[in-house]
C-alpha cells in the first residue's frame, strides 16, 4: 500500500479495456481523518487481496462553500477501482471480507454509496 494522507493507492499492471467501478462514498456524519483514513485503507485491503484489481485510487472530496445546500449526494470520498472486465467486476463484489468490512463500517458510521461501472474517461 501506499503512503496516504489520503492519497493515490494501489497501482497495478495497466490495460486498456479495463472496466472501472468508481465509488461515491457520502458518511452521514464528518468522520475524522484518522477514520476516513483507515475505511479508505479497509476498502483498499479487501479489493486488493482479492488478486482481481489491477488498480485502486481513492481521494477526500473537495467541497466547495455553499454546497451542503445543494440537495444531491455530496461525496465524503471518491473510490476508484479497476478490473479487467465486468465478469472480473462482478466476482470482486463477492470478495472474502468485503460484506464484513462495509458491515463493520456502516454500524460505526453510517454512509451511502453512489456508484458507476464505466470504461475509461479520456
Amino acid at each position: 500500500m501506499s503512503n496516504r494522507s489520503w492519497t493515490l493507492a494501489h497501482e497495478g499492471k495497466k490495460n486498456c479495456c479495463m472496466i472501472y467501478h468508481t465509488m461515491i462514498v457520502s458518511f452521514d456524519r464528518p468522520l475524522p481523518d484518522s477514520e476516513l483514513n483507515q475505511y479508505l485503507s479497509d476498502i483498499e485491503q479487501v479489493m486488493v487481496d482479492t488478486g482481481l484489481v489491477q488498480s485502486f485510487a481513492a481521494r477526500r472530496h473537495l467541497p466547495v462553500p455553499g454546497e451542503e445546500a445543494i440537495p444531491a449526494l455530496i461525496a465524503t470520498a471518491i473510490v476508484h477501482i479497476g478490473v479487467a472486465d465486468m465478469d472480473t467486476l462482478a466476482k470482486a463484489f463477492t470478495a472474502p471480507g468485503l460484506h464484513e468490512a462495509i458491515g463493520r463500517w456502516q454500524s460505526r458510521h453510517p454512509y451511502r454509496v453512489a456508484w458507476a461501472n464505466h470504461e475509461v474517461l479520456a
